[in-house]
């Protein structure tokens, strides 16, 4: 199983690369956002690799990250996502994203990869929250589906979430305000003050 390839980049176009490591080309897939990033022909990359054998061959993965690469693998852990999903959904949410998306339960943000409806972003967001683990209060995603932060403080984080997706905010940037305000104020902060506070970090 191929892990990792690091070598010349030979071409790269919207539907994937190819790697010249030592001669020898390895056409990989990846997300928009890697196909993007990749730089010139000839130039030296590094690339994080999932290798997934099917009745025509090997198909190779390509990630800049170990990050990306996990959140792709339980993304084609979900009923109805194949790699070809998960690539899109990683080509609009990269891995901090993705994991404050699901800790949010953000089905829309979700929803805007190319293929994901309304009914697959909600068995996403759905099925992957229970799998993420080593949940941190308050804290940013600090290395990919390990740690996701939640808001702190029970039903009045709850309610100052609502309140703020009600406003217009978006769930996943409402969510990230409180769970700072929460954190900020500790376990007994009133829904008034979570709102206020989680205001004036979205003005900023």
């Amino acid at each position: 199983m191929i892990a990792k390839l690091k070598g010349l980049v030979e071409s790269a176009s919207a539907e994937g690369a190819v790697i010249d490591v030592g001669g020898v080309g390895y056409a990989v897939q990846g997300s928009a956002r890697l196909l993007g990033r990749l730089p010139g022909p000839g130039q030296p990359v590094a690339l994080v690799i999932e290798t997934q054998w099917r009745d025509d061959g090997p198909h190779l993965y390509a990630f800049l990250e170990v990050a990306e690469r996990d959140w792709f693998r339980l993304l084609i852990g979900v009923q109805g996502v194949g790699a070809k999903t998960a690539l899109a959904v990683l080509s609009i949410l990269g891995p901090d994203e993705l994991a404050q998306a699901i800790a949010a339960q953000d089905k829309a943000a979700v929803g805007r990869a190319s293929g994901v409806g309304p009914k697959l972003a909600a068995r996403i967001v759905s099925e992957l929250k229970d799998k993420v683990g080593g949940i941190a209060l308050g804290a940013a995603v600090r290395s990919g589906p390990a740690a996701v932060a939640v808001p702190a403080g029970g039903g009045a984080s709850t309610d100052a979430l609502s309140a703020l997706v009600n406003l217009g905010y978006g769930r996943s940037e409402a969510f990230a305000a409180v769970s700072r305000a929460a954190l900020d104020q500790g376990p007994g902060a009133k829904v008034d003050a979570l709102v206020r506070a989680a205001l004036k970090d979205l003005s900023q």
